[in-house]
């Protein structure tokens, strides 16, 4: 049996491929949310921006150096005439774990959430106060 070989098939799937991967990688993703600090004498200030997310769906945790953000955007049910939808949201669940550099008071956190953004408070906890430690050296030799 003679089978007649055509390169131009393998090029039109290989095109057809990188077609694919490139519209894959132009689709914008959103996992972590964008962040803002902005530190005062007595408070950290931190601002996220949380589009299309609903209050209900965000976890916010504190430690006095971190700030942790869970969150989920919940999948829409959308219908075409066709049956087809392209979209190029990102759904599912999402964290972000921001590491600060003052220590946080963590039990006096207050948050405002409205539009989409999430606005923290963090307020600074008072620095232990040093000790005074007399350090024996012994004899000192000559």
């Amino acid at each position: 049996m003679l089978l007649c070989y055509n390169p131009w098939n393998e090029m039109n799937a290989i095109t057809s491929q990188l077609d694919s991967l490139f519209q894959e990688l132009q689709a914008p993703t959103f996992r972590t949310p964008v962040a803002e600090l902005h530190e005062t004498s007595e408070a950290v200030h931190l601002k996220l921006e949380l589009p299309g997310i609903e209050a209900k769906d965000v976890d916010i945790e504190v430690t006095k150096n971190a700030v942790k953000v869970v969150a989920e955007r919940k999948t829409e049910t959308l219908t075409d005439e066709n049956g087809k939808v392209r979209s190029e949201f990102y759904y599912g669940k999402f964290q972000r774990v921001i590491p600060l550099r003052a220590c946080i008071q963590n039990t006096a956190v207050t948050a405002e959430y409205k539009d989409g953004i999430l606005n923290l408070t963090l307020p600074k906890s008072e620095p232990e106060k040093n000790k005074v430690v007399k350090v024996n050296l012994g004899e000192v030799s000559a």
